[in-house]
């Protein structure tokens, strides 16, 4: 979001007189969006952010309620999504996955999110589009009441097909040393619980599009009174202040935020050894986006768990004496929230996750 990447023209030799703009770099296009964007960071900001957005860098104070403060960074896209977004011309609120791809990601180490900063690269920079890409994230943001501090517009021409661009993001929150969860203390007997997303959130969108492509779908078609266009637009689940919140009011041994690989493979992530997850696939909802996309693609229930989110899109380990005031708690926040397994102990022969 702050300067265009200006790299000197040389004309040794020629007569002719050349601009940036004759290179395909609109410098005045690059500040109009920096204008357009100032007021969406403003929104985002908190007491400990010491500078605006436009310059070299970006200050920011660690607040002194934080004792032994632990830095915790995340930096992520949000892949073939975007396909979709030119192929709808709908760029309001993928900005809005990009924020919550990182800040999920360190969320589950126990961090508080503290600010933003976004990659938007292109061939030639359409003011309104980056603005409305730029607004999603701000409002990313705001949902994980962190700062957008800064980031980098970066118009290349000949790099980008004309009406597409390319995104990625960058956050760092902040954990008391003694308060990182690490998973460490998961035992035998410890609760599972599952928070729903809001469908497939950014993962898995290159097998999305290649059913979409072999069926011939039309995403305007109704899907559940929506379109499937908007259904599979709809934005990843930002659960920042819904756990905080409840790190706030008992122990978390675990969170696993689910991605690609799914639960299958992003809950062992944080499974000391020699520890198993037993997951009962009746114990939650999976939307029905989700029925669609295996029917159509034919898709079997061990791709569909190994590819998708199935529906929980925030995996959190407690031990079982608080999983109901734990589950009490998500659902004062908003959340819908399922008890889908448990920790056992692992034997052999037993996958780290078992679904049953």
């Amino acid at each position: 979001m702050s300067d265009l990447h200006l790299n000197d023209l040389t004309t040794a030799g020629s007569s002719t007189s050349l601009s940036y703009r004759d290179a395909g770099v609109d410098i005045d296009a690059g500040d109009q969006l920096v204008q357009n964007i100032r007021p969406f960071a403003k929104r985002t900001l908190r007491p400990e952010v010491l500078t605006g957005i436009g310059g070299f860098g970006a200050l920011f104070e660690i607040s002194k309620k934080y004792h032994n403060p632990v830095l915790v960074s995340g930096t992520d896209g949000v892949g073939t999504k975007l396909k979709l977004a030119f192929q709808l011309n709908r760029h309001d609120s993928i900005g809005i996955d990009l924020v919550a791809m990182s800040v999920n990601d360190i969320l589950v180490l126990g961090a508080e999110p503290l600010f933003f900063l976004d990659y938007f690269a292109c061939g030639k920079l359409d003011v309104d589009i980056a603005t409305q890409v730029v607004g999603g994230i701000a409002g990313g943001c705001e949902q994980a009441g962190c700062a957008l501090i800064g980031g980098e517009t970066a118009e290349m021409p000949d790099m980008y097909p004309a009406g597409e661009y390319d995104l990625a993001g960058f956050a760092v929150g902040v954990v008391e040393k003694a308060q990182i969860i690490d998973g460490k203390t998961i035992q035998p007997g410890d609760v599972i619980i599952g928070l729903a997303s809001s469908g497939a959130h950014s993962n898995g969108y290159s097998l999305i599009r290649k059913i979409i492509d072999n069926k011939e779908t039309d995403l305007n078609r109704d899907f559940d009174g929506k379109s499937l266009g908007e259904v599979l637009m709809t934005p990843t689940r930002i659960y920042a202040k819904s756990l905080l919140s409840l790190m706030e009011l008992l122990p978390v041994k675990g969170m696993a935020h689910i991605t690609g690989g799914g639960l299958v493979e992003n809950l062992p992530r944080i499974l000391p050894e020699p520890i198993s997850a037993v997951l009962h696939k009746g114990a939650w909802t999976m939307p029905p986006i989700f029925h669609w996309l295996q029917q159509q693609g034919n898709v079997s229930e061990a791709e569909m768990l190994r590819v998708f989110n199935c529906g929980v899109g925030m995996a959190v380990i407690v031990s079982a004496d608080q999983a109901d005031a734990a589950i009490h708690h998500l659902n004062s926040m908003g959340e819908t929230v399922w008890r889908i397994g448990e920790i056992t102990e692992r034997v052999s022969s037993q996958p780290v996750v078992s679904v049953l």
